[in-house]
Protein backbone atom coordinates (compact mmCIF):
# COMPACT_ATOMS: atom_id res chain seq x y z
CA UNK A 1 0.00 0.00 0.00
CA UNK A 2 1.09 2.82 -0.73
CA UNK A 3 1.45 6.40 1.27
CA UNK A 4 -1.40 7.89 -0.05
CA UNK A 5 -3.94 5.20 -0.60
CA UNK A 6 -2.89 4.77 3.27
CA UNK A 7 -3.56 8.37 3.71
CA UNK A 8 -6.69 7.82 2.17
CA UNK A 9 -7.88 5.13 4.40
CA UNK A 10 -7.37 6.76 7.45
CA UNK A 11 -9.21 9.59 6.59
CA UNK A 12 -12.11 7.57 5.47
CA UNK A 13 -11.67 5.89 9.09
CA UNK A 14 -11.40 9.21 10.75
CA UNK A 15 -14.84 10.53 9.07
CA UNK A 16 -16.48 7.17 9.83
CA UNK A 17 -15.55 7.95 13.72
CA UNK A 18 -16.59 11.17 13.44
CA UNK A 19 -19.98 10.20 12.68
CA UNK A 20 -20.21 7.68 14.83
CA UNK A 21 -18.92 10.10 17.33
CA UNK A 22 -21.64 13.04 16.50
CA UNK A 23 -24.11 9.88 16.84
CA UNK A 24 -22.99 8.79 20.03
CA UNK A 25 -23.42 12.28 21.12
CA UNK A 26 -26.68 12.26 19.79
CA UNK A 27 -28.04 9.37 21.66
CA UNK A 28 -26.49 10.63 24.93
CA UNK A 29 -28.00 13.91 24.87
CA UNK A 30 -31.36 12.04 24.15
CA UNK A 31 -30.15 10.20 27.56
CA UNK A 32 -29.67 13.27 29.21
CA UNK A 33 -33.33 15.06 28.20
CA UNK A 34 -35.05 11.42 29.38
CA UNK A 35 -33.76 11.48 32.74
CA UNK A 36 -34.99 15.18 33.26
CA UNK A 37 -37.94 14.49 32.25
CA UNK A 38 -38.65 11.68 34.37
CA UNK A 39 -37.46 13.32 37.20
CA UNK A 40 -40.16 15.53 37.35
CA UNK A 41 -42.52 12.82 36.83
CA UNK A 42 -41.25 10.85 39.50
CA UNK A 43 -40.42 13.96 42.02
CA UNK A 44 -44.45 14.38 41.41
CA UNK A 45 -45.40 11.05 41.67
CA UNK A 46 -43.36 10.95 45.10
CA UNK A 47 -45.83 13.77 46.37
CA UNK A 48 -49.01 12.32 45.53
CA UNK A 49 -47.92 9.46 47.50
CA UNK A 50 -47.10 11.34 50.48
CA UNK A 51 -50.14 13.89 50.46
CA UNK A 52 -52.49 10.67 50.19
CA UNK A 53 -53.24 6.67 51.33
CA UNK A 54 -50.23 5.20 49.42
CA UNK A 55 -51.49 2.86 46.43
CA UNK A 56 -49.94 -0.25 45.34
CA UNK A 57 -50.47 0.48 41.84
CA UNK A 58 -48.39 3.67 42.18
CA UNK A 59 -45.49 2.64 44.22
CA UNK A 60 -45.00 -0.07 41.77
CA UNK A 61 -45.35 2.15 38.94
CA UNK A 62 -42.97 4.72 41.22
CA UNK A 63 -40.21 1.48 41.69
CA UNK A 64 -40.06 0.55 37.79
CA UNK A 65 -39.89 4.51 36.72
CA UNK A 66 -36.69 4.53 39.41
CA UNK A 67 -35.21 1.45 37.75
CA UNK A 68 -35.73 3.10 34.09
CA UNK A 69 -33.87 6.22 35.26
CA UNK A 70 -31.09 4.26 36.71
CA UNK A 71 -31.20 2.55 33.41
CA UNK A 72 -30.80 5.47 31.45
CA UNK A 73 -28.22 7.12 33.72
CA UNK A 74 -26.15 3.46 33.42
CA UNK A 75 -26.28 4.22 29.75
CA UNK A 76 -25.34 7.66 29.78
CA UNK A 77 -22.41 6.85 31.65
CA UNK A 78 -21.43 4.47 29.06
CA UNK A 79 -21.91 6.82 26.44
CA UNK A 80 -19.82 9.48 27.88
CA UNK A 81 -17.21 6.91 28.11
CA UNK A 82 -17.56 5.67 24.77
CA UNK A 83 -17.70 9.06 23.48
CA UNK A 84 -13.89 10.32 25.49
CA UNK A 85 -12.39 6.89 23.89
CA UNK A 86 -13.70 7.87 20.19
CA UNK A 87 -12.55 11.72 20.88
CA UNK A 88 -8.93 9.98 21.63
CA UNK A 89 -8.93 7.53 18.47
CA UNK A 90 -10.18 10.88 16.36
CA UNK A 91 -7.03 12.81 17.92
CA UNK A 92 -4.42 9.89 17.60
CA UNK A 93 -5.83 9.58 13.92
CA UNK A 94 -6.09 12.96 13.16
CA UNK A 95 -2.07 12.92 14.23
CA UNK A 96 -1.15 10.01 11.78
CA UNK A 97 -2.99 11.97 8.91
CA UNK A 98 -0.92 15.01 9.77
CA UNK A 99 2.45 12.86 9.56
CA UNK A 100 0.95 10.93 6.61
CA UNK A 101 0.53 14.59 4.53
CA UNK A 102 3.87 15.19 5.53
CA UNK A 103 5.43 11.85 4.00
CA UNK A 104 3.68 12.67 0.96
CA UNK A 105 5.09 16.27 0.60
CA UNK A 106 8.48 15.07 1.23
CA UNK A 107 7.96 12.18 -1.16
CA UNK A 108 6.83 14.27 -3.74
CA UNK A 109 9.64 16.96 -2.95
CA UNK A 110 12.37 13.72 -3.59
CA UNK A 111 11.07 12.56 -6.21
CA UNK A 112 11.44 16.24 -7.87
CA UNK A 113 14.47 16.80 -6.61
CA UNK A 114 15.48 13.31 -8.38
CA UNK A 115 14.41 13.90 -11.38
CA UNK A 116 15.24 17.76 -11.96
CA UNK A 117 18.39 19.63 -12.62
CA UNK A 118 19.36 21.43 -8.89
CA UNK A 119 20.18 24.04 -10.78
CA UNK A 120 17.86 25.19 -13.31
CA UNK A 121 14.78 23.30 -12.31
CA UNK A 122 14.70 21.30 -15.75
CA UNK A 123 14.25 17.90 -16.04
CA UNK A 124 17.12 15.75 -15.82
CA UNK A 125 18.54 13.31 -18.29
CA UNK A 126 16.68 10.25 -16.27
CA UNK A 127 13.07 12.06 -16.72
CA UNK A 128 14.30 13.26 -19.99
CA UNK A 129 15.24 9.15 -21.22
CA UNK A 130 11.59 8.00 -19.53
CA UNK A 131 10.16 10.48 -21.48
CA UNK A 132 11.76 10.15 -24.69
CA UNK A 133 10.99 6.29 -24.18
CA UNK A 134 7.45 7.12 -23.83
CA UNK A 135 7.43 9.43 -26.51
CA UNK A 136 9.00 6.16 -29.09
CA UNK A 137 6.81 4.09 -28.06
CA UNK A 138 4.00 6.47 -28.85
CA UNK A 139 5.53 7.18 -32.04
CA UNK A 140 5.20 3.76 -33.18
CA UNK A 141 1.87 3.16 -32.19
CA UNK A 142 0.20 5.98 -34.19
CA UNK A 143 2.99 6.28 -36.90
CA UNK A 144 4.20 10.00 -36.03
CA UNK A 145 8.02 10.82 -36.31
CA UNK A 146 9.84 12.62 -33.30
CA UNK A 147 13.09 14.43 -33.27
CA UNK A 148 15.89 14.91 -30.21
CA UNK A 149 18.00 17.85 -30.07
CA UNK A 150 21.29 18.02 -28.45
CA UNK A 151 22.10 21.78 -27.95
CA UNK A 152 25.62 22.54 -26.16
CA UNK A 153 26.53 26.42 -25.87
CA UNK A 154 29.31 27.77 -27.35
CA UNK A 155 32.31 29.61 -25.61
CA UNK A 156 30.54 28.74 -22.68
CA UNK A 157 34.33 27.76 -21.38
CA UNK A 158 35.14 31.64 -21.94
CA UNK A 159 32.40 32.64 -19.87
CA UNK A 160 33.25 31.01 -17.01
CA UNK A 161 36.69 31.76 -17.06
CA UNK A 162 36.46 35.55 -17.80
CA UNK A 163 33.52 36.09 -15.18
CA UNK A 164 33.60 33.19 -12.74
CA UNK A 165 31.40 30.09 -12.49
CA UNK A 166 28.82 32.53 -10.48
CA UNK A 167 28.44 34.20 -13.95
CA UNK A 168 28.50 30.89 -15.80
CA UNK A 169 25.17 29.58 -13.61
CA UNK A 170 23.19 32.74 -13.93
CA UNK A 171 24.02 32.29 -18.02
CA UNK A 172 23.23 28.23 -17.44
CA UNK A 173 19.67 29.44 -16.22
CA UNK A 174 19.12 32.15 -18.40
CA UNK A 175 19.12 29.58 -21.11
CA UNK A 176 16.77 27.29 -19.34
CA UNK A 177 14.20 30.03 -18.93
CA UNK A 178 14.84 30.85 -22.62
CA UNK A 179 14.30 27.20 -23.81
CA UNK A 180 12.02 26.39 -21.75
CA UNK A 181 9.50 29.61 -22.75
CA UNK A 182 9.81 27.87 -26.45
CA UNK A 183 8.97 24.16 -25.38
CA UNK A 184 5.52 22.82 -26.89
CA UNK A 185 3.14 21.23 -24.85
CA UNK A 186 4.21 17.94 -25.40
CA UNK A 187 7.90 18.37 -25.68
CA UNK A 188 10.45 18.16 -22.97
CA UNK A 189 13.45 19.94 -22.25
CA UNK A 190 16.12 18.84 -20.01
CA UNK A 191 19.61 20.12 -18.53
CA UNK A 192 21.49 17.17 -20.08
CA UNK A 193 25.04 18.17 -18.26
CA UNK A 194 27.66 21.09 -17.62
CA UNK A 195 26.26 23.15 -20.71
CA UNK A 196 24.82 20.71 -22.92
CA UNK A 197 20.91 20.72 -23.20
CA UNK A 198 18.31 18.37 -24.68
CA UNK A 199 15.18 18.76 -26.73
CA UNK A 200 12.35 16.14 -27.46
CA UNK A 201 9.86 17.61 -30.28
CA UNK A 202 6.84 14.82 -30.29
CA UNK A 203 4.44 14.58 -32.14
CA UNK A 204 5.92 15.81 -35.79
CA UNK A 205 4.25 15.02 -38.75
CA UNK A 206 6.50 17.21 -41.23
CA UNK A 207 10.29 17.14 -40.97
CA UNK A 208 10.83 20.46 -42.46
CA UNK A 209 8.94 21.45 -39.31
CA UNK A 210 12.13 20.42 -36.97
CA UNK A 211 14.57 23.23 -38.71
CA UNK A 212 11.77 25.87 -38.06
CA UNK A 213 11.83 25.29 -33.99
CA UNK A 214 15.87 25.37 -34.31
CA UNK A 215 16.11 28.41 -35.57
CA UNK A 216 13.82 29.25 -33.10
CA UNK A 217 15.63 28.16 -30.42
CA UNK A 218 18.70 29.61 -31.56
CA UNK A 219 17.09 33.21 -31.86
CA UNK A 220 15.97 32.86 -28.48
CA UNK A 221 19.52 31.88 -27.54
CA UNK A 222 21.22 34.24 -29.14
CA UNK A 223 19.23 37.24 -27.55
CA UNK A 224 20.29 40.25 -25.51
CA UNK A 225 21.48 39.06 -21.97
CA UNK A 226 21.86 40.69 -18.32
CA UNK A 227 23.63 38.60 -15.64
CA UNK A 228 24.23 40.03 -12.50
CA UNK A 229 27.61 39.05 -10.78
CA UNK A 230 27.20 40.48 -7.54
CA UNK A 231 27.12 44.18 -7.85
CA UNK A 232 27.98 44.03 -11.78
CA UNK A 233 26.23 43.39 -14.67
CA UNK A 234 27.60 41.70 -17.58
CA UNK A 235 26.25 41.00 -21.32
CA UNK A 236 27.98 38.23 -22.35
CA UNK A 237 27.21 36.86 -26.58
CA UNK A 238 25.40 33.22 -26.05
CA UNK A 239 25.42 31.63 -29.04
CA UNK A 240 24.55 27.29 -29.47
CA UNK A 241 24.76 24.69 -32.04
CA UNK A 242 22.25 21.79 -32.03
CA UNK A 243 22.81 18.62 -33.35
CA UNK A 244 19.49 16.62 -34.35
CA UNK A 245 18.21 13.46 -34.93
CA UNK A 246 15.00 11.97 -35.82
CA UNK A 247 13.18 8.81 -35.10
CA UNK A 248 13.03 6.19 -37.01
CA UNK A 249 15.14 7.48 -39.50
CA UNK A 250 18.64 7.70 -37.11
CA UNK A 251 17.77 5.44 -34.54
CA UNK A 252 15.00 3.16 -32.41
CA UNK A 253 16.26 3.32 -29.13
CA UNK A 254 16.42 6.83 -26.61
CA UNK A 255 20.51 6.24 -26.57
CA UNK A 256 20.71 5.78 -30.54
CA UNK A 257 18.73 9.08 -30.95
CA UNK A 258 20.71 10.90 -28.49
CA UNK A 259 24.03 9.85 -29.62
CA UNK A 260 23.59 10.60 -33.18
CA UNK A 261 22.21 13.82 -32.00
CA UNK A 262 25.07 14.60 -30.09
CA UNK A 263 27.44 13.91 -33.24
CA UNK A 264 25.74 16.03 -35.49
CA UNK A 265 25.76 18.89 -32.55
CA UNK A 266 29.33 18.66 -33.40
CA UNK A 267 29.09 18.90 -37.37
CA UNK A 268 27.12 21.89 -36.45
CA UNK A 269 29.33 23.49 -34.13
CA UNK A 270 32.39 22.72 -36.69
CA UNK A 271 30.85 24.24 -39.24
CA UNK A 272 29.34 26.95 -37.34
CA UNK A 273 25.53 26.61 -38.88
CA UNK A 274 23.95 26.78 -35.83
CA UNK A 275 22.01 23.51 -36.50
CA UNK A 276 22.84 20.05 -38.41
CA UNK A 277 20.54 16.61 -38.91
CA UNK A 278 22.53 13.73 -38.52
CA UNK A 279 23.69 12.14 -41.12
Amino acid sequence: MTIKSERGSLNRTGKFLTQVLGQSEHIHELLERSIEDLSPVNTGIERELASSDPMLELKSALDKNEAVTRKLQDASERLTAVNQALQVEIRDRTMVDHQLAAAVEQEAGSRNAALHDHLTGLPNRVLFKDRLEHGIAQAKRHRWILAVMFLDLDNFKGINDMYGHQAGDAVLQTVAMRLAHNVRNDDTVSRYGGDEFLYLLTPLHEQKDIAMIAAKILKAIQAPCDVRVGDVIINPCLEASIGISVFPKDGANAAALIERADGAMYGAKENKSGFAFAQ
